[in-house]
């Protein structure tokens, strides 16, 4: 019901940050959890974290935790990814996704739409 875009991926150093957005349309935007996730070549898709649908609470893998920073905007249906001091290990296509009524959802089956992903490199 809803259509999820991932955008502000690109190359940035190692130690520099990146702002990741997801963009939502079709849908009540409000009343959705987003997660992120991230993907290596050859890697399963791994929770990066996630927000509550209000905005009240996000939470975080331990390998990005301190570090990475959510926020949404729900007027504008749009949720943040901030992404600093950032590392090799973090190179990933990273997805947005989300689903309904979720306030502490860690894996890829508690999410039922996904975006297209956006592509994060990092150099040394």
């Amino acid at each position: 019901q809803v259509q999820l875009v991932e955008s502000g991926g690109g190359l940035v150093q190692a130690g520099g940050s990146l702002r990741l957005s997801c963009a939502a349309s079709g849908g009540s935007f409000s009343t959705y959890a987003v997660g992120w996730f991230r993907q290596a070549p050859g890697q399963e898709r791994l929770f990066v974290g996630a927000i509550t649908d209000d905005g009240g609470k996000t939470y975080f893998a331990a390998s990005v935790k301190d570090r990475f920073a959510i926020s949404r905007d729900n007027a504008k249906n749009r949720v943040f990814l901030q992404m600093n001091n950032l590392k090799k290990e973090d190179k990933s296509v990273y997805y947005c996704a989300a689903d309904r009524g979720m306030y502490d959802s860690r894996v890829v089956t508690d999410y039922t739409y996904w975006g297209q992903g956006t592509q994060v490199t990092v150099s040394s």
